[in-house]
């Protein structure tokens, strides 16, 4: 149904894309990119969603206030700082993008705005506006790598992908950048992600195909539990793809909402496993369950548990922390139904069957959790809904790296 190509934010026709060193974080290194810019040749439908923490960044509300009307052309963002709960945010939020419109010639509410990093420390805005005019006349479509580095902060690693599908006979294209580490556990942690599209397609129809994505993707990670306070997910589409205007929930809505989704799980998955400090990526398969609202509510009790996690460091099969964290989500099941064993590429183990302990090979289950990606799969043995979460092991570098972030 699709592909994955090069080409990231820039893929799809008509966007291009720049990251530079302004110097945002003082004695930041020059190498290290820390203001992005992503602009459109055409107006875009557009679409966001953001963080449940009831502390928002200014971005975040001048981003809401610019989106209003359903139309952007870009997106100007930096790393470095979050321009959260500081002297001035607002007015520096508006000039960042007062300085993007200047230096492409657009209008500042054309542009959406993003900030990442310390929280409570007001901004060089004079460093952002410095580095604009240079920013502007980098972009081209070869600057996704450079936008994607530039929003990087504890990441080790850029979140990059783009897909291609046919609609109506005509090649759509979608691509995207994020970013995240730590401070991930999204209610739409840090988490930003920025996807572009030369899709044909409605504003009301963006919205809804973002929701429901971003509900079972994003919305399914957790590194550490905290919400942060800039997290955010857009989308622009320029329909310069020339497919059949999708403004209806038709055959081509589908398609394109199933790539959506392929692009975000895979950037999902990418923004747990490069947990701050993590050595692997934990997924939770919940099946047999009453609901798909269930079934998420307990993977993520199960990826999200603190315990949990740091077996999964240890690569100790106590699966005894699964079951426990499944018991205090809230959510309902039948602890003596539930069936549990760790799956990698070493292998398969099973550890409980209908809730009793099984004898099983600690040798074995030590190869199978020390794979880079471990699979804990539970069965509820109760419906037919299933949902997939997303977490990492928890790791002494973690506390290594936030007990010094701010300093």
């Amino acid at each position: 149904m699709f592909k994955e190509i090069a080409g990231g934010v820039c893929a799809a026709q008509g966007f291009r894309a720049a990251g530079v060193h302004c110097g945002v974080k003082a004695g930041s290194s020059p190498d290290k990119n820390d203001l992005a810019l992503i602009l459109s040749e055409k107006e875009c439908a557009a679409a966001g969603v953001y963080t449940l923490n009831r502390v928002k960044a200014a971005p975040i509300y001048v981003t809401m206030d610019h989106l209003e009307n359903g139309v952007a052309w870009g997106v100007v963002a930096n790393s470095g700082n979050a321009n959260a709960c500081c002297p001035l945010s607002h007015e520096n939020a508006e000039l960042m993008c007062a300085a993007a419109a200047q230096s492409s010639g657009r209008a500042p509410e054309d542009f959406i705005v993003a900030s990442t990093g310390v929280i409570g420390q007001t901004i060089n805005i004079s460093a952002i506006q410095a580095g604009m005019p240079a920013l502007a006349e980098g972009l081209s479509r070869e600057g996704s790598d450079a936008a994607a580095r530039a929003i990087m902060t504890t990441d080790t690693v850029k979140k990059e992908l783009a897909l291609s599908l046919t609609l109506g006979g005509q090649e759509v294209r979608l691509g995207a950048i994020a970013k995240g580490s730590g401070m991930i556990h999204p209610n739409m942690g840090t988490m930003l992600c920025f996807v572009t599209t030369d899709c044909a397609i409605t504003q009301e129809m963006l919205e809804d195909a973002l929701r429901e994505v971003v509900g079972k993707t994003f919305n399914r990670v957790t590194v550490d539990g905290d919400t942060s306070t800039n997290d955010m997910c857009t989308v622009l589409a320029n329909g310069m793809a020339d497919n059949p205007l999708i403004e209806w929930k038709d055959e081509d809505y589908f398609i394109f909402l199933a790539a959506l989704e392929h692009l975000c799980r895979a950037l999902a998955r990418a923004i747990a496993g490069d947990g701050e400090g993590a050595g692997r990526l934990v997924t939770c398969k919940m099946t047999g369950a009453r609901s798909e609202e269930s079934a998420e509510r307990l993977a993520k009790a199960v990826v999200g548990s603190s315990l949990v996690k740091a077996a999964m460091f240890g690569a100790d099969a106590n699966w005894g922390r699964v079951l426990c964290a499944m018991g205090y989500s809230k959510a309902p099941f039948r602890p003596e139904h539930v069936d549990i064993s760790f799956e990698s590429a070493a292998g398969s183990i099973s550890v409980c069957r209908q809730g009793d302990g099984l004898t099983f090979d600690e040798e074995l289950a030590k190869k199978v959790l020390s794979e880079k990606e471990v699979v804990i799969a539970v069965d509820l043995h109760e419906g037919e809904d299933s949902a997939e979460c997303w977490g990492c092991d928890l790791t002494y570098d973690y506390v290594k790296i936030n007990g010094d972030y701010r300093t």
